[in-house]
Parts: structure tokens; C-alpha cells; sequence
């Protein structure tokens, strides 16, 4: 349903192409990683994977199953709710393991939060947590980095602000961007693949930042 959602809704807001470095399906049970700037990014990463074909299980804030209706679909369709900073946080990655061996890509954002910064310009990702590099370790999953770019001008700053980005832009038809890497093996070792991964969806999201005429700004 998200990805449908996602494919059906995002040309009315914006104009999405996508590159990728490799041809045919991709390995059964890989593991997409995708950087995080926008409350919108999810749903140029979703639609831009399902026009390669992959409907992936996505790792997300638990926040989101307090929505109502929306809830209940997450649930329905195995996406993973991620309790950031409890006890229970761990029990996510166990979830995606498991997702993971039965065959099934997940989506995991292992920036692990959006940036505090109000402008809508895109930068580099932010340090990574060490989930996504435990996650392969424990499954052996091919890693997939998609770097996206443009989502922050579709949302951005002050809820006020991301307000009023969604409303106008179907008048301002921002360019957006997704490039999906090669698959890529990590490293066992958590830090060695944490910093792996990272530059691997750096090298992305600067394919993706080009596409658009974004500056190479910063993480």
C-alpha cells in the first residue's frame, strides 16, 4: 500500500527520475539504505524502488503506528516500528532479520533521525548508526545504498513551513532525484561497516544532488 501510495502521489508533487548502477532484480533479502533529510524522502525512496520492483519492509519510528488507519496498514503489511531509545529497540532489528532470511528487502534509515537545520537545501548524511551494520552482519544481506536529493523542497524548516511546501508544490513541481547503487557486501566488523555503508550512500546521495543542481553541501 505505501509504495502504491507513494508511486500513485508523488507526480502530482514533484518530478522524480531515477538512476541505478546495476541491471536486473535485485538479491533476495537485501537490505536498502537511503539517507534521511525530509519527512517527504520516504516517499521518493518508495516510489523510485518500485519502479525497479522492490516493495521493501521499511524500518520505522514507532510514532507512526500511533497513527490511526495508518496504524493498522503497517501492521497489515510487516513494516517494522523502531522504539528509538528504549528497551524495545533492539527487538526492530530482530524483526528485519527475520523479514530478511524469508526473502523480503527492508528499507532502514540508519541516520536514525532527520537534521535539526530549518533551510531546504540537501547535504551529505549525517554519521550512521550501527543497526544497519548489525543487521547485515547477522543476515549476510547484500547492503543497497539510494541516495535521494529534492525532498527538501517538497518539506522542510517549521511545520508551518513543510505546510505550506506540500501545498504549493504541485505549482512548483520540484526536481527530485533517486540513484540506487551497486550492492555492496559489508564488512563484519561494526564499525568498519558502519563507515562502509555510509560512504557507500554518500556516494549516492551526490549522484542524486547533482541530478537536481543541488550544491554538495555538508553533512
Amino acid at each position: 500500500m505505501l509504495s502504491r501510495a507513494a508511486a500513485a502521489l508523488l507526480p502530482l508533487f514533484g518530478r522524480l527520475t531515477v538512476t541505478r548502477e546495476t541491471e536486473g532484480p535485485f538479491p533476495a533479502g537485501s537490505v536498502f539504505v537511503a539517507n534521511h533529510d525530509s519527512t517527504a524522502d520516504p516517499a521518493l525512496v518508495l516510489a523510485a524502488l518500485r519502479r525497479v520492483g522492490v516493495t521493501p519492509v521499511v524500518m520505522a519510528t514507532a510514532g507512526l503506528w500511533r497513527v490511526p488507519v495508518l496504524g493498522r496498514a503497517l501492521t497489515r503489511e510487516g513494516h517494522v516500528p523502531v522504539h528509538r531509545g528504549s528497551a524495545r529497540a533492539a527487538d526492530a532489528l530482530e524483526a528485519a532479520a527475520e523479514a530478511v532470511r524469508a526473502g523480503r528487502h527492508v528499507l532502514i534509515y540508519a541516520e536514525g533521525g532527520l537534521p535539526s537545520r530549518l533551510d531546504a537545501a540537501c547535504a551529505a548524511p549525517r554519521p550512521f548508526r550501527t543497526g544497519l551494520a548489525r543487521l547485515a552482519a547477522a543476515t549476510g544481506a547484500p547492503v543497497v545504498p539510494v541516495g535521494q536529493a529534492g525532498a527538501r523542497r517538497l518539506a522542510s524548516g517549521t511545520a508551518a513551513k513543510q505546510l505550506a511546501g506540500v501545498l504549493t508544490a504541485p505549482l512548483r513541481r520540484p526536481r527530485l532525484h533517486v540513484h540506487i547503487g551497486r550492492p555492496v557486501h559489508l564488512p563484519p566488523d561494526t564499525a568498519t561497516g558502519t563507515a562502509t555503508a555510509h560512504r557507500a550512500v554518500g556516494a549516492a546521495w551526490q549522484r542524486a544532488a547533482r541530478a537536481v543542481g543541488e550544491p554538495a553541501l555538508r553533512g
